[in-house]
């Protein structure tokens, strides 16, 4: 099983792609959209089915980052942020 730890590291941030905001994978798809997804009802595998580069724990690292971030945690200290790119 993937620990927290392994699933937060597949976010990431890049000042040059959607103004900083949390990345899957440096997809160029944003976590606050697939958290939108899920708000609005669509399963994980609708999720997968409708972006089929995107992995059963990108949907996970999302859900992750968004507990630590309401839970009040630091969590973009974890998300590595790609300078220069």
């Amino acid at each position: 099983m993937t620990t927290e730890t392994q699933l937060l590291e597949r976010i990431t941030a890049r000042p040059d792609v959607f103004g900083g905001k949390p990345i899957v994978r440096d997809l160029r798809i944003a976590v606050e959209h697939i958290l939108g997804m899920l708000a609005a009802g669509d399963s994980a595998q609708v999720i997968l089915d409708e972006h089929p580069f995107l992995e059963p724990d990108d949907i996970r690292a999302c859900l992750v980052f968004a507990h630590r971030m309401v839970a009040g945690e630091q969590v973009h200290e974890r998300v590595p942020v790609a300078a220069g790119r």
